[in-house]
């Protein structure tokens, strides 16, 4: 399932993930391995192989296809992968929430990327999916991811205290969340 989400005046798209995009999955992960290691799961060496990532994302289509978690690269215009974003845990009923993550290769942080994916992925969330509120959870010191989130208006709500083993170790993350009635138009920011 092919499916695109465009800001072209950022200069970037999303786009489900397919297994022909494992190779460059696997780049991305590669070229970030260590500067994003801080922010990350310990991961096994064989995480980091085609096989296993093929495998990833065979598993966020079958999650995609079940309405519970949607795994969207970024991409700028000329098609390079340089991001990922995820739609996960999806809870339905009375819940109508979930979470996202995401990434950036380490060489195209602070060019608004990962914001302008945020918002793209906010509009699909709402919009497409229909949800009410999509929360993420972040590292405290992660200052450049409290800004993506706050520049979409996300709120912060909390410490979960050591709530995910990050790098071999149980660390507290503080939690944010946006509702749907709070999410702006495309161009406007939170103050």
């Amino acid at each position: 399932m092919s499916y695109k989400l465009y800001n072209n005046a950022q200069g970037i798209y999303l786009s489900l993930l397919e297994l022909t995009d494992a190779e460059e999955l696997l780049s991305l992960r590669l070229r970030n391995r260590t500067a994003h290691q801080q922010f990350e799961p310990l991961r096994s060496e064989d995480y980091f192989t085609l096989e296993s990532q093929r495998q990833l994302i065979n598993q966020r289509i079958l999650d995609a296809q079940q309405d519970s978690a949607y795994m969207f690269g970024i991409y700028l215009l000329s098609g390079e992968l340089i991001g990922q974003i995820t739609i996960s845990n999806v809870v339905r009923g009375v819940g109508q929430f979930c979470d996202i993550g995401y990434l950036i290769d380490h060489e195209q942080q602070g060019q608004g990327y990962t914001s302008a994916a945020v918002h793209l992925i906010l509009g699909y969330a709402f919009r497409s999916l229909g949800l009410h509120r999509v929360q993420a959870a972040i590292l405290p010191h992660n200052t450049g991811s409290r800004r993506v989130l706050e520049k979409n208006g996300f709120q912060a709500e909390g410490l979960a205290r050591r709530f995910i083993r990050i790098n071999g170790e149980w660390q507290d993350h503080r939690t944010y969340a946006i509702l749907a009635e709070e999410f702006l138009p495309e161009g406007q920011e939170s103050p």
